[in-house]
């Protein structure tokens, strides 16, 4: 009694640890995350909401998409048009990476996208209206929301994956497997089909044959021994006197 009843207690204990020590490497995560997501936003409004003089006659707004990505096309070097379009895609790789361990599991690539994209919106719409040297433009937002799926898509589903699976109950490695009910396949019925004997083909080449009159035999009645006194003649008694 005693050996169950240890076996049993300690069985019991070991996953109520487990999912303990689940619970605080979740709000360890947590916490980091939000952290890094402080520390990224304080330096993206560095970078963004910092005043440029030297830029304020040539900068303007930009509200329609692809005009930005043109003019660095044409008026930008290589190395330069690539500094542009690389800084705003990598200005939104963070979002991809840290948003998926915040938002909830259901729809996660369609919020990360879609709060990326308002956080950005927020941020040109302070550069066009209080910052000076700075405009919003449409295809910075769109460069941001793009790097924020690219980095989901490399490397952020897995992190958010690994993370909402901490909050499953482990699986108990003695824990007998449930075995599926095995699903019963319908019977295929072969349709009865009925044999058909062949009919008896008759030659064509032989001709029938007439038949011969089935000739009656005719046999010889045997005299019959009539009695003494019948009408027909003498008896036999008479007969045999006469010949003595």
């Amino acid at each position: 009694m005693t050996a169950e009843t240890e076996g049993t207690g300690s069985g019991s204990a070991a996953p109520a640890g487990n999912s303990w020590g689940r619970i605080l490497l979740r709000v360890i995560i947590t916490v980091v995350a939000f952290a890094a997501l402080v520390a990224f936003s304080a330096v993206l409004a560095e970078l963004t909401l910092t005043p440029s003089p030297a830029s304020a006659e040539i900068a303007g707004s930009n509200l329609q998409p692809g005009r930005s990505l043109r003019q660095y096309a044409e008026d930008y070097t290589f190395l330069a048009a690539c500094k542009q379009v690389g800084g705003n895609l990598l200005m939104g790789v963070p979002f991809g990476l840290i948003l998926p361990v915040l938002v909830p599991r259901r729809a996660r690539m369609v919020r990360v996208v879609a709060l990326t994209a308002v956080v950005m919106v927020l941020v040109e719409l302070a550069q066009g209206s209080i910052v000076e040297g700075r405009a919003f433009d449409v295809d910075d937002v769109i460069m941001n929301t793009s790097g924020a799926l690219i980095g989901y898509l490399l490397l952020g589903r897995r992190i958010g994956r690994r993370f909402h699976a901490l909050a499953e109950p482990p699986v108990r490695k003695d824990a007998p497997a449930r075995s599926k009910p095995a699903r019963s396949k319908p019977m295929m019925t072969k349709p009865a089909t009925t044999k058909r004997k062949p009919a008896d083909k008759k030659p064509a080449d032989k001709k029938p044959t007439a038949k011969k009159p089935a000739v009656k035999k005719q046999t010889a009645k045997k005299p019959s021994l009539r009695k003494s006194g019948s009408a027909g003649g003498p008896s036999w008694t008479e007969r045999l006197a006469r010949r003595r």
